[in-house]
């Protein structure tokens, strides 16, 4: 965990550390930050639980600074490459690489009310939602706090277009300020009106996906061991939610667990409800439900969880409830996942080509290949990442190829039901490209019971 800002105060301590109104309005403010930002949960930690798991599985604590260092290194490093002179973000995921700071990240991924400029030579200034200056001051990366000016229309109305070019020139003047020229700036996300607002002061902009994407795409050893933390906290939840697995419960009840053992080791959002059971796992995609689960039924989810330090923990499996023998068909699509996942998870090495990669894949049988899953891998880091690899029958021109390399996340997906059939099996890992090939980095059990006989 971090260490608590010079000034804060202890974890159980109840009173304030200065009484109210002892000072001017700019020392107390001054004072509440400082209170607020050794309170702040990234200075806390992830609490006993998830540390004991941590340290029964002997994964050290990550090197916070030095990962933060290292990504906006990449992400400068890239803006250069590219010509750019910085980078406005808007998607929460992408201001957490930058910054490894965080506020309501579901709510502003829809409302555009905090955003961030990174220079790529200069200053990381986050603008942040009205008085959470505090958030981000652990990170030791950011340089300015500015409060954000949001012109969705929850708050500009029908004066958008005034509030637009209020923040189009604020953000214009930093360009001038750190671009040494250059008005070329990458952003992921932003309206027409933001394009436009500031084409009319000179700025030009460019795809920031591209940039945080390639950026994100190699893990610094301390990435990998927040990932591997985070696998830990998503598998001992992924137990806890078995262990109630019972014929009775409803699908819903079922996937409440997982996210109860997120949130109590430290975690911050499940980005799908990829839970289904019986019948509703035949086709694929079928969100979670009240149906209740039944013995025999398989029951197949996709994690797509954001756990601790932000890190994606994106794992799939199928159970079989109650205390009987599957069937001979859910062996059979069991055993035809578990193979596939098995195979096309040998063929990750550093230098083989994506479209290689593809061609030389697992494949589900023909009476199962047109309920296929849509990629059979794809990268994942702070989320899901580029790339995505379709089955090599999907390939098309549009398909971008690559090469993978040490320090990329993959994950390799199965999903097996026979067109029109009663149910399907879905799995997943999580595996790391290693200098000399590959180590999974997932390792919760597959169902012994599917795969007998």
């Amino acid at each position: 965990m971090d260490t608590p800002a010079k000034g804060s105060f202890g974890r159980h301590r109840k009173i304030m550390p200065f009484e109210p109104g002892s000072g001017s309005t700019e020392e107390l403010r001054d004072q509440a930050r400082t209170k607020a930002a050794g309170l702040n949960s990234h200075v806390l930690g992830y609490g006993a639980v998830a540390e004991a798991e941590w340290a029964a599985a002997g994964i050290a604590a990550p090197d916070l600074p030095a990962m933060r260092k290292y990504r906006l290194e990449r992400l400068r490093a890239e803006l250069k490459r590219r010509g750019y002179a910085g980078a406005l973000l808007y998607d929460p995921v992408n201001i957490r690489y930058a910054t490894d700071s965080t506020n309501m990240q579901l709510w502003v991924a829809h409302n555009p009310t905090r955003h961030c400029f990174v220079a790529a030579e200069g200053p990381v200034v986050l603008f942040d939602y009205f008085s959470c200056e505090h958030l981000s001051d652990h990170s030791g990366v950011v340089d300015e706090v500015r409060p954000a000016v949001s012109w969705m229309y929850l708050y500009a109305g029908e004066l958008t277009e005034m509030k637009v070019g209020r923040w189009a020139q604020g953000i214009a003047d930093i360009v001038r300020e750190h671009g040494g020229g250059n008005s070329r700036i990458a952003v992921d996300h932003l309206d027409h009106e933001g394009v436009d607002a500031l084409a009319r002061l000179g700025i030009s902009v460019g795809n920031g996906e591209a940039v945080m994407e390639s950026a994100r795409l190699i893990k610094s050893p301390d990435e990998i061991l927040c990932m591997r933390r985070s696998i830990v906290a998503c598998e001992a939840a992924m137990a806890e939610m078995q262990a109630a697995l019972r014929p009775g419960i409803s699908e819903n009840e079922l996937w409440a667990e997982l996210h109860r053992g997120n949130i109590a080791r430290g975690g911050e959002w499940i980005e799908t409800r990829l839970l289904s059971s019986g019948p509703r796992t035949n086709p694929w995609f079928q969100e979670c439900s009240s149906r209740i689960v039944e013995a025999g039924d398989l029951i197949a989810f996709d994690t797509d969880l954001i756990g601790p330090y932000g890190f994606c923990a994106d794992l799939s499996r199928t159970w079989l409830c109650g205390d009987g023998q599957p069937t001979n068909e859910q062996r059979d699509l069991y055993r035809i996942a578990a193979d596939q996942i098995a195979h096309n998870t040998a063929l990750l090495k550093p230098g083989v080509g994506f479209r290689e990669l593809v061609e030389r894949a697992a494949v589900p049988p023909a009476d199962c290949f047109p309920a296929r899953y849509g990629v059979l891998f794809h990268g994942v880091g702070l989320a899901d990442e580029y790339p995505t690899l379709p089955h090599a029958s999907d390939w098309t021109a549009d398909t971008p190829d690559g090469v993978l390399e040490p320090g990329m996340v993959i994950c390799v997906e199965s999903y097996i039901g026979r067109l029109g059939g009663h149910e399907g099996v879905k799995i997943e890992e999580q595996i790391l490209i290693t200098e000399s090939g590959y180590e999974q980095l997932s390792s919760y059990p597959l169902d012994q019971r599917l795969l007998a006989g």
